[in-house]
């Protein structure tokens, strides 16, 4: 017998995608070389370091890897949190308060399972997460018998949720928060009053909230605030409090599967518990390739003008489109173009451009609203000929009036 809760999952965005350009009237006009801008999958050459490191370390490969990381990969992360948000020396334990993961997908999955339990009355516990917002988010929330609560992160909004609206029987009943920060797919970036104002709420409440905060080093002027400096300032340790990271956007690196949890001591003793049975642990000289990436920064601004250069060719040539602006982080344009689907048909079938419908990312509302519906998601990352090639034939396909409507 099947867990009856995978019956609670919707197909994955991409799925969705496949289903809606397999009509043979979507494939794409011959001559044009498709162009996949539907997928957060970096394009930019990894750092040359990744291939010395994994060949001088390559007897790891013979060894079993600890779940807890090495203490060098540990204290190359905590030097990195110390010196990337400003944290006081000692506030931060590189042995109690920091885990590696085989990226961060499974231990976003993993926290619900360590919080979602039925409380008192029976009643499933509530998890609250952005909408839009990161799939595996909801995933999590279904599978560990929780409710999701979609919160509206629209552009009247900021595009960043308000958990403070909730009434307070929501509030009580939850047991974890999702923030994304800069947020998947909108690019905003929570201020780090926003981030104290969630965290003193999920305290009073006695959830926790878990930020995820793998776009934070993708940003366009100002670096954003952190979950870890939020509770700094509150005073204080990181009590209910966890971030994640990941090597995969920052360091252009995906393939390496590698990311850490970090924050509240009696969380990431639980998540070691978890792991110790069913998570994977990631292997030595991945973990060696880790700690050096983590204590380089001069590839990782290298990656950020990258990704500038690549906004400016936007600007240059959708700044005109009615539904678009500049995200502040990461490195998705969410365009509002009137219909998603319709648009990302017409985007594959005459440009032979794939881009993501953006109600494949949200949930409708209490009156049966996608907040995605009118959007498209679009991830600048490849490189800047392509790049610019892709933007000129999208810039012509959204021009034609009846893609609007």
């Amino acid at each position: 017998m099947l867990n009856p809760r995978l019956d609670l999952l919707t197909d994955y965005p991409f799925q969705r995608l496949a289903t809606l350009l397999q009509d043979p009237a979507g494939t794409p006009a011959a001559g044009d070389q498709p162009l996949i801008m539907s997928i957060g999958e970096p394009q930019h050459q990894p750092p040359s370091l990744i291939v010395k490191i994994l060949a001088e370390e390559a007897a790891g490969w013979g060894k079993y890897p600890p779940m807890a990381g090495t203490p060098a990969l540990r204290q190359a992360v905590a030097d990195w949190l110390n010196r990337r948000f400003a944290l006081p020396a000692g506030w931060l334990d590189a042995d109690r308060q920091i885990l590696p993961l085989a990226g961060t997908r499974e231990g976003l999955f993993q926290v619900a399972q360590l919080v979602c339990a039925e409380n008192r009355t029976g009643s499933p516990p509530l998890v609250l997460l952005p909408n839009p917002f990161y799939q595996v988010y909801a995933g999590a929330a279904l599978l560990a018998g929780a409710e999701p609560v979609f919160v509206p992160a629209v552009r009247e909004g900021g595009f960043l949720p308000d958990f403070a609206a909730l009434p307070k029987a929501v509030l009580d009943r939850t047991a974890l928060a999702y923030l994304c920060n800069p947020a998947n797919p909108q690019g905003s970036v929570a201020s780090l009053a926003l981030l104290r104002d969630s965290i003193a709420l999920a305290r009073r409440h006695g959830f926790v909230l878990a930020v995820d905060e793998c776009y934070s080093e993708i940003y366009d002027q100002a670096a954003p605030a952190g979950a870890l400096q939020a509770c700094r300032d509150l005073g204080g340790g990181a009590e209910g409090v966890v971030v994640f990271h990941s090597l995969s956007k920052r360091s252009s690196a995906p393939g390496l599967r590698s990311g850490f949890v970090a924050g509240d001591p009696a969380l990431i003793a639980a998540f070691s518990r978890l792991r110790a049975y069913g998570g994977a642990a990631v292997p030595l000289p991945i973990q060696a390739a880790s700690a050096a990436l983590w204590r380089d920064e001069a590839h990782v601004e290298d990656n950020r003008i990258l990704y500038r250069a690549k906004f400016d060719l936007a600007d240059q040539i959708l700044g005109g489109h009615p539904g678009y602006y500049r995200p502040a982080g990461g490195f998705f344009l969410w365009l509002e173009v009137g219909d998603g689907e319709e648009a990302a048909r017409r985007l594959w079938s005459e440009a032979g451009i794939r881009v993501l419908p953006g109600a494949y990312l949200a949930r409708p509302d209490g009156r049966g609203v996608n907040p995605g519906s009118a959007y498209i998601r679009v991830a600048l990352v490849h490189d800047l000929p392509t790049t610019r090639r892709a933007l000129i034939r999208m810039a012509e396909v959204l021009s034609r009036r009846e893609v609007l409507a």
